[in-house]
């Protein structure tokens, strides 16, 4: 089962991940707003948006970020989903993808683009682990379209 969690979201209002049982998920785990590959990732999944919103699933970002900084990052990028500030790690803790990362010899701890695909039951269907931004979008409709969505 994927782990429930309550979050705010970019415009300071609370999600509750079981409050989406009965549809499909995409959880989306990402490093920092408005960087380059997260930037990539989240244009790709807004330009492939009309495709998840068309009944297949709910997208949810989530972030170290503040809400304040979600909303500047979906404003300036016009992107149609939520973003779930997650300012302390506990979420990306709990679902296992916050550590020691390794960027240009230096090391720091943070979150690892990594994505989680939730079926409609609440059970986690697929792990995306080291995601190409570009093309995780079509990854996971593909896998959506795989499961009859």
């Amino acid at each position: 089962m994927a782990p429930d969690f309550m979050l705010l979201d970019q415009d300071g209002e609370e999600h509750e991940l079981s409050s989406y049982q009965g549809r499909w998920v995409l959880l989306y785990f990402y490093p920092k707003d408005d960087t380059p590959g997260c930037t990539k990732e989240a244009c790709a999944i807004r330009d492939s948006f009309p495709q998840f919103d068309a009944g297949k699933a709910v997208v949810l970002g989530v972030s170290p970020d503040s809400v304040k900084s979600h909303k500047k990052f979906a404003e300036k990028y016009e992107l149609p989903f939520t973003l779930l500030a997650d300012e302390g790690h506990v979420i990306a803790d709990l679902y296992g993808v916050w550590g020691r990362k390794k960027f240009m010899g230096r090391e720091y701890d943070g979150v690892f683009r990594t994505s989680f695909l939730i079926g409609p039951d609440g059970r986690i269907a697929k792990v995306y682990e080291n995601v190409k931004p570009e093309q995780h979008a079509a990854e996971v409709l593909a896998d959506l379209k795989e499961q009859g969505v």
